[in-house]
């Protein structure tokens, strides 16, 4: 959302902000995300609402620093990675024309650009895949209109309630999800699928660690294309999966990442630099986003679309 509005957006670290009160999707997923028109709001932001709370187990005891203090502090020097992986055929000409030009302004701060190789990142789309709707499949069974969600009227039997509750309460991608994971879970395919996935994705997670073992964040699209328009790919679920090949990899590996504005395409759309580092160290991120935008501000052109 950050990318395809011209604003920044910040995924951080899983369990670096509470969850408490939010409708549990993925649980070994989900985390709650910033979105401001510049890095000092989003370090204001952060600073308050992140740390450890009681009615979350799974937020983290890891102490918060001042973001906005830090982001001070100079890249230059920083040594960034460029996964070769995330620049393969899929991902649209403009869309790496802008990235690109994105990563020469990173040279021109003073930041190092290393190439580095992510391997497992061609299985990151299809581990999400399961690994996301096998979780939801679990967490929206509790809305089962006795104790929680959408209730239809009048229905002649607890069977009837169940069904046309959650036949109207649930939209057709959930029910998607749902039923995806529902399977991947069920009797004879829990290992077949979610617990292979789960093996997969620790192989996600060892290529994050190696890589920054060598550099200290990494720069790389957030979408294979611009913006598309409402509904555009509502009919082939496949494609509109496929958006996600370049963000998954962070919720995957439970690192945090940050959407910079960086361009706009011939059509005026705009086309968001994503930068990824090590868990809880958002202060880089930050501190990046601040040098970025102040030296190559990005201005909005007509829409032509």
């Amino acid at each position: 959302p950050a990318s395809f509005c011209n604003t920044l957006g910040l995924k951080p670290t899983y369990g670096r902000i509470s969850r408490y009160g939010l409708v549990a999707f993925a649980s070994s997923l989900d985390c709650i995300g910033c979105f401001a028109h510049n890095a000092r709001d989003l370090g204001l932001l952060l600073t308050v609402i992140a740390g450890r709370d009681a009615h979350d187990s799974t937020s983290a005891p890891v102490p918060v620093p001042d973001y906005v203090s830090e982001m001070s502090k100079p890249v230059a020097g920083m040594r960034i990675g460029v996964p070769r992986e995330y620049f393969g055929s899929g991902l649209d000409p403009a869309v790496r024309t802008i990235i690109e030009e994105g990563q020469r302004n990173a040279e021109a701060l003073g930041c190092a650009l290393v190439e580095i190789s992510m391997p497992h990142t061609e299985y990151a789309i299809a581990d999400y895949y399961i690994i996301a709707p096998a979780e939801a499949s679990s967490n929206l069974a509790r809305y089962d209109a006795v104790r929680y969600g959408y209730r239809a009227a009048n229905p002649q039997d607890l069977s009837e309630m169940y069904t046309r509750s959650r036949t109207a309460g649930f939209g057709a991608e959930v029910k998607r999800r749902i039923m995806l994971g529902t399977y991947a879970l069920s009797s004879g395919y829990y290992e077949a699928y979610y617990g292979r996935a789960m093996r997969v994705r620790t192989l996600i997670k060892r290529d994050f660690e190696k890589a920054f073992e060598k550099v200290d964040a990494l720069l790389v699209p957030v979408s294979p294309t611009p913006a598309f328009r409402i509904g555009e790919k509502i009919h082939d679920p496949l494609e509109m999966y496929l958006s996600d090949i370049y963000t998954v990899t962070a919720n995957l590996a439970c690192v945090p990442s940050l959407s910079i504005p960086c361009g706009f395409t011939p059509a005026g759309l705009p086309v968001g630099l994503q930068i990824l580092t090590r868990q809880f160290a958002e202060s880089m991120l930050l501190c990046f986003a601040e040098a970025y935008t102040h030296a190559f501000s990005v201005t909005a052109p007509a829409c032509r679309v």
